[in-house]
């Protein structure tokens, strides 16, 4: 008898059983595959799964200073989120920090940012950008192309002078308060990470102790990879390889749904776009959590949102062996296309998915399950071709969070 095996899964809140087996499933039919995979040379073992609480420094992002008398101002007209709040007697928002995204004027995706006031400096005048780290440059450009004669400076920090980290404890007392940095530490900022419910918390340590752990968290330190997957599995998108560069919608990357959006502010760049999707359109497409599956040896679709750190037997197939942007197809139609793959880790990634083809999610307006059927089974080509001068294919599936679900409900109510 085979050892039980443990994994991660996702079942509305996350929960996080230890780290996984390093099991597959049997895939003897993806030989020729192998071969042509091994002429890329070697790959990186993937990781094993996040642990139930965990600390990450984040070198996958960075921060912007952005400080002057018309900060507030210049920001307010560029991002998704409203600085403002109040009603009527509007004033600057007090919270530490929120989440929020920059627009092109036709309403897509430039960046996705946090925006946390700078308490080192005066807060209603100075912030800080967090964003792609490989996309600060271009950000920093990007402002300054567009502040004209707004007063204010805008620079990327260096490593040593700022650090992001996220934070998670998913204890066995789930009422037990979130431990955070002492209040009395100017140079550390803090916020839940409100973009899925017990996703984690984000925090910003500066000055000198940007480069250092953060003080009075009880938490192990985690590799990013482990923030990654535990990110995939809630099926939170984040920087420019997964919200697409002046390609990605913020409703279909689900920046509405993470609260990035304010639909009551006034007017910002790619405002009319995003407002019309919100109040005329339908949006049939969205970035959701999905499981690869091997193709060729009769593998059943996984049932539940489960991370490995590979499928295959005698062949180990990663996710991140998928082309980004691959076309993902239904297995014995022709017809368009169900979506696209963005990236992934192990048997887990994130895709922009057909939500009528892909899902048993009901657009507003439209007959339930029209498009969709539950025997139906995808597959994402992994850009390779085999023995036979075909290309090799796996099987993928979506999955729609609980939060998602929710959310998607809640905000068609409202409607």
């Amino acid at each position: 008898m085979q050892p039980a095996r443990r994994f991660l899964s996702f079942t509305g809140a996350f929960t996080c059983r230890g780290c996984v087996a390093r099991h597959g499933l049997g895939a003897p039919g993806l030989r020729q595959q192998h071969r042509a995979f091994s002429r890329s040379g070697p790959r990186q073992a993937a990781p094993p799964g996040p642990s139930r609480s965990g600390l990450v420094s984040l070198n996958s992002r960075r921060l912007i200073s952005v400080s002057g008398p018309d900060a507030a101002k210049y920001l307010q007209g560029v991002i998704t989120a409203n600085l403002l709040a109040g009603g009527p007697q509007q004033h600057l928002r007090t919270d530490s920090g929120f989440y929020a995204a920059f627009l092109t004027a036709q309403g897509r995706v430039l960046h996705d940012v946090f925006i946390y006031p700078d308490v080192r400096q005066d807060p209603a005048n100075s912030f800080l950008l967090e964003v792609d780290a490989s996309e600060a440059e271009r950000l920093q450009r990007h402002i300054k192309r567009y502040k004209l004669r707004a007063k204010f400076d805008v620079r990327v920090l260096d490593e040593d002078e700022g650090r992001v980290w996220h934070a998670w404890n998913d204890g066995d007392d789930a009422n037990a308060a979130f431990p955070t940095p002492s209040s009395a530490n100017a140079n550390i900022i803090t916020v839940p990470d409100t973009r899925a419910p017990g996703l984690g918390r984000r925090i910003v340590t500066l000055g000198n102790s940007g480069s250092s752990p953060v003080p009075d968290l009880d938490l192990p330190r985690v590799a990013e990879e482990g923030y990654l997957i535990r990110r995939y599995l809630f099926g939170v998108p984040e920087g420019q390889s997964e919200i697409l560069r002046e390609q990605a919608l913020p409703h279909e990357s689900n920046i509405d749904l993470m609260g990035g959006v304010d639909f009551h502010k006034g007017c910002y760049v790619g405002q009319e776009l995003t407002i019309r999707t919100e109040h005329r359109g339908v949006v049939r497409k969205r970035v959701l959590p999905c499981l690869i599956y091997p193709s060729s040896d009769g593998s059943k679709a996984p049932e539940k949102l489960e991370y490995q750190p590979a499928v295959g037997q005698n062949v180990r197939v990663t996710a991140d062996m998928v082309p980004a942007e691959a076309s993902i197809g239904r297995v014995g139609k022709k017809g368009r296309s169900a979506g696209k793959w963005l990236k992934g880790v192990g048997n887990l990634g994130l895709a922009l998915c057909r939500l009528e083809i892909m899902t048993d999610v009901v657009l507003p307006g439209e007959t339930g399950g029209a498009g969709f059927n539950a025997e139906d089974e995808f597959v994402v080509g992994l850009g390779t071709e085999g023995g036979n001068g075909e290309e090799q294919k796996v099987k993928i599936k979506a999955f729609v969070p609980g939060w998602l679900r929710e959310r998607l409900s809640s905000r068609e109510g409202s409607h």
